[in-house]
Protein backbone atom coordinates (compact mmCIF):
# COMPACT_ATOMS: atom_id res chain seq x y z
CA UNK A 1 0.00 0.00 0.00
CA UNK A 2 0.96 3.73 -1.07
CA UNK A 3 0.50 6.25 1.84
CA UNK A 4 0.63 9.98 1.38
CA UNK A 5 0.53 13.03 3.30
CA UNK A 6 -2.25 14.99 2.25
CA UNK A 7 -2.06 19.30 3.02
CA UNK A 8 -4.77 21.11 2.84
CA UNK A 9 -5.55 24.58 4.54
CA UNK A 10 -8.74 26.20 6.08
CA UNK A 11 -9.98 29.51 6.95
CA UNK A 12 -9.50 28.54 10.67
CA UNK A 13 -8.71 25.85 13.56
CA UNK A 14 -12.73 25.44 14.35
CA UNK A 15 -12.78 24.58 10.50
CA UNK A 16 -9.66 22.84 10.29
CA UNK A 17 -10.87 20.39 13.73
CA UNK A 18 -14.47 20.04 12.35
CA UNK A 19 -13.03 18.35 8.94
CA UNK A 20 -10.13 16.38 10.12
CA UNK A 21 -12.96 14.97 13.13
CA UNK A 22 -15.65 13.97 10.13
CA UNK A 23 -11.85 12.14 8.14
CA UNK A 24 -10.81 10.53 11.10
CA UNK A 25 -14.66 8.91 11.74
CA UNK A 26 -14.76 7.97 8.18
CA UNK A 27 -11.44 6.27 8.23
CA UNK A 28 -10.17 8.63 5.21
CA UNK A 29 -7.22 9.86 7.23
CA UNK A 30 -5.21 8.08 10.18
CA UNK A 31 -3.78 11.05 11.69
CA UNK A 32 -4.33 15.21 11.41
CA UNK A 33 -1.88 17.47 12.29
CA UNK A 34 -3.28 21.20 12.81
CA UNK A 35 -1.18 24.30 12.30
CA UNK A 36 -2.95 27.11 13.40
CA UNK A 37 -2.22 30.90 12.32
CA UNK A 38 -0.17 30.23 8.87
CA UNK A 39 0.60 33.53 6.58
CA UNK A 40 -0.70 32.82 3.13
CA UNK A 41 0.06 34.53 -0.05
CA UNK A 42 -1.71 33.75 -3.31
CA UNK A 43 -2.94 34.77 -6.17
CA UNK A 44 -6.91 34.61 -6.11
CA UNK A 45 -8.65 36.83 -8.61
CA UNK A 46 -6.50 38.49 -10.60
CA UNK A 47 -4.55 39.62 -7.75
CA UNK A 48 -2.65 38.51 -5.07
CA UNK A 49 -4.25 38.24 -1.58
CA UNK A 50 -3.28 37.30 2.25
CA UNK A 51 -4.52 35.42 4.84
CA UNK A 52 -4.11 33.87 7.84
CA UNK A 53 -5.20 30.11 7.74
CA UNK A 54 -4.75 27.04 9.33
CA UNK A 55 -2.43 23.95 7.87
CA UNK A 56 -3.91 20.87 8.02
CA UNK A 57 -1.30 18.18 7.42
CA UNK A 58 -3.21 14.36 6.87
CA UNK A 59 -1.95 10.69 6.97
CA UNK A 60 -3.81 8.52 4.42
CA UNK A 61 -3.44 6.24 1.54
CA UNK A 62 -3.03 6.52 -2.20
CA UNK A 63 -6.00 4.67 -2.93
CA UNK A 64 -8.54 6.74 -0.26
CA UNK A 65 -6.83 9.73 -1.64
CA UNK A 66 -10.12 10.56 -4.56
CA UNK A 67 -12.70 9.75 -2.01
CA UNK A 68 -11.10 12.01 0.65
CA UNK A 69 -10.28 14.71 -2.13
CA UNK A 70 -14.46 14.49 -2.81
CA UNK A 71 -15.03 14.49 0.91
CA UNK A 72 -12.98 17.53 1.60
CA UNK A 73 -14.63 19.57 -1.45
CA UNK A 74 -18.01 18.84 0.29
CA UNK A 75 -17.23 20.06 4.12
CA UNK A 76 -14.81 22.61 3.37
CA UNK A 77 -15.75 26.70 3.05
CA UNK A 78 -13.69 27.45 0.00
CA UNK A 79 -14.83 27.52 -3.88
CA UNK A 80 -11.05 25.74 -4.13
CA UNK A 81 -9.47 24.34 -1.24
CA UNK A 82 -5.74 23.14 -1.59
CA UNK A 83 -5.64 19.21 -1.25
CA UNK A 84 -2.34 18.26 -2.59
CA UNK A 85 -1.23 14.38 -1.77
CA UNK A 86 3.17 13.86 -1.28
CA UNK A 87 4.22 10.39 -1.22
CA UNK A 88 5.18 8.96 1.81
CA UNK A 89 8.64 7.42 0.81
CA UNK A 90 9.81 5.65 4.17
CA UNK A 91 8.54 5.29 7.71
CA UNK A 92 9.42 3.21 10.62
CA UNK A 93 7.18 -0.02 9.89
CA UNK A 94 5.73 0.29 13.37
CA UNK A 95 4.11 3.37 12.36
CA UNK A 96 3.32 2.24 8.42
CA UNK A 97 1.61 -0.99 9.96
CA UNK A 98 -0.70 1.55 11.89
CA UNK A 99 -1.61 3.28 9.47
CA UNK A 100 -2.49 0.51 7.75
CA UNK A 101 -4.75 -0.90 10.44
CA UNK A 102 -6.19 2.45 10.89
CA UNK A 103 -7.60 3.55 7.41
CA UNK A 104 -10.18 2.54 5.72
CA UNK A 105 -10.26 -0.72 3.90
Amino acid sequence: MTYIIVLMATSNKKEAENIAHKLLEEQLIACANIVDCVSSLFYWKQKIERENETLVIMKSSEKLFKQLTQRIQELHSYEVPEILALPITAGSQSYLDWLKSTLKR
